[in-house]
Protein backbone atom coordinates (compact mmCIF):
# COMPACT_ATOMS: atom_id res chain seq x y z
CA UNK A 1 0.00 0.00 0.00
CA UNK A 2 1.18 3.01 -1.08
CA UNK A 3 1.86 5.96 1.64
CA UNK A 4 0.09 8.90 2.02
CA UNK A 5 1.70 12.07 2.14
CA UNK A 6 1.10 14.18 5.30
CA UNK A 7 -0.48 16.92 3.14
CA UNK A 8 -2.79 14.66 2.13
CA UNK A 9 -3.38 13.03 5.25
CA UNK A 10 -4.26 16.45 6.67
CA UNK A 11 -6.95 17.16 3.91
CA UNK A 12 -8.87 13.67 4.82
CA UNK A 13 -7.99 13.41 8.45
CA UNK A 14 -9.14 16.82 9.69
CA UNK A 15 -12.78 17.34 7.97
CA UNK A 16 -13.33 13.69 9.45
CA UNK A 17 -13.00 14.70 12.51
CA UNK A 18 -15.10 17.68 12.35
CA UNK A 19 -17.35 15.15 10.64
CA UNK A 20 -17.40 13.22 13.64
CA UNK A 21 -17.73 15.63 16.23
CA UNK A 22 -20.69 17.24 14.57
CA UNK A 23 -22.53 13.51 14.02
CA UNK A 24 -21.58 13.46 17.80
CA UNK A 25 -23.17 16.27 19.30
CA UNK A 26 -26.20 15.15 18.35
CA UNK A 27 -26.70 12.67 20.86
CA UNK A 28 -26.28 15.06 24.30
CA UNK A 29 -28.45 12.59 25.79
CA UNK A 30 -25.95 9.42 25.65
CA UNK A 31 -22.85 11.57 25.66
CA UNK A 32 -20.04 14.66 25.61
CA UNK A 33 -17.95 14.91 23.02
CA UNK A 34 -15.33 17.27 22.57
CA UNK A 35 -12.94 18.27 19.95
CA UNK A 36 -9.53 19.55 21.01
CA UNK A 37 -6.91 20.08 18.30
CA UNK A 38 -6.83 16.43 16.84
CA UNK A 39 -8.31 14.68 19.57
CA UNK A 40 -11.86 13.74 20.26
CA UNK A 41 -12.81 12.91 23.81
CA UNK A 42 -16.51 11.26 24.10
CA UNK A 43 -17.17 10.76 28.26
CA UNK A 44 -20.25 9.36 29.28
CA UNK A 45 -22.52 9.05 32.64
CA UNK A 46 -20.58 6.33 34.02
CA UNK A 47 -16.82 8.11 33.51
CA UNK A 48 -16.34 6.07 30.74
CA UNK A 49 -14.44 7.57 27.87
CA UNK A 50 -13.74 6.64 24.43
CA UNK A 51 -10.66 8.51 22.47
CA UNK A 52 -10.34 9.16 18.64
CA UNK A 53 -7.05 11.13 17.69
CA UNK A 54 -5.16 11.84 14.63
CA UNK A 55 -2.25 10.22 14.49
CA UNK A 56 0.19 12.20 11.64
CA UNK A 57 2.83 10.12 11.93
CA UNK A 58 0.99 6.83 11.13
CA UNK A 59 -1.45 8.71 9.31
CA UNK A 60 -4.12 6.78 10.66
CA UNK A 61 -7.03 8.04 13.04
CA UNK A 62 -6.82 5.83 16.12
CA UNK A 63 -9.44 5.39 18.15
CA UNK A 64 -9.56 3.60 21.74
CA UNK A 65 -12.14 2.39 23.82
CA UNK A 66 -13.48 -0.62 26.06
CA UNK A 67 -9.84 -1.48 26.58
CA UNK A 68 -8.85 -2.14 22.62
CA UNK A 69 -8.00 -0.11 19.81
CA UNK A 70 -8.36 0.11 16.14
CA UNK A 71 -6.11 1.72 13.85
CA UNK A 72 -7.49 3.19 10.47
CA UNK A 73 -5.87 4.06 7.47
CA UNK A 74 -7.98 6.23 4.74
CA UNK A 75 -8.33 4.06 1.69
CA UNK A 76 -8.99 6.51 -1.31
CA UNK A 77 -10.83 4.53 -3.75
CA UNK A 78 -13.90 3.99 -1.11
CA UNK A 79 -13.31 7.52 0.41
CA UNK A 80 -13.47 5.73 3.55
CA UNK A 81 -11.46 5.04 7.07
CA UNK A 82 -10.62 1.21 7.12
CA UNK A 83 -9.15 -0.80 10.14
CA UNK A 84 -5.53 -1.52 9.06
CA UNK A 85 -5.54 -4.83 10.25
CA UNK A 86 -8.58 -6.40 8.49
CA UNK A 87 -9.65 -3.75 5.50
CA UNK A 88 -12.87 -4.91 6.88
CA UNK A 89 -13.90 -2.70 9.91
CA UNK A 90 -14.79 0.61 9.00
CA UNK A 91 -14.52 4.02 11.62
CA UNK A 92 -17.81 5.38 11.21
CA UNK A 93 -19.17 1.96 11.84
CA UNK A 94 -17.02 0.55 14.57
CA UNK A 95 -17.89 3.52 16.88
CA UNK A 96 -21.76 3.55 16.26
CA UNK A 97 -21.40 -0.13 17.11
CA UNK A 98 -19.40 0.60 20.22
CA UNK A 99 -21.97 3.85 20.70
CA UNK A 100 -24.84 1.24 20.84
CA UNK A 101 -23.37 -1.12 22.59
CA UNK A 102 -22.74 1.59 25.50
CA UNK A 103 -25.72 3.54 25.07
CA UNK A 104 -28.33 -0.22 25.52
CA UNK A 105 -29.94 1.37 22.00
CA UNK A 106 -29.04 1.87 18.84
CA UNK A 107 -26.77 5.16 18.02
CA UNK A 108 -26.73 6.18 14.52
CA UNK A 109 -23.80 8.99 13.85
CA UNK A 110 -25.27 11.02 10.97
CA UNK A 111 -22.68 11.14 7.80
CA UNK A 112 -22.00 14.02 5.71
CA UNK A 113 -22.57 13.84 1.61
CA UNK A 114 -19.49 13.27 -0.22
CA UNK A 115 -19.21 15.19 -3.53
Amino acid sequence: MERISEQDYQAVAFPELAALITALDEHPDELFAELEGDVITIEFEDRGRYVLNSHLAARQIWLAAERNAWHFDYVEERAQWLDSKTRAVELWGKLEELLTHKAGHPIALRRPTRH
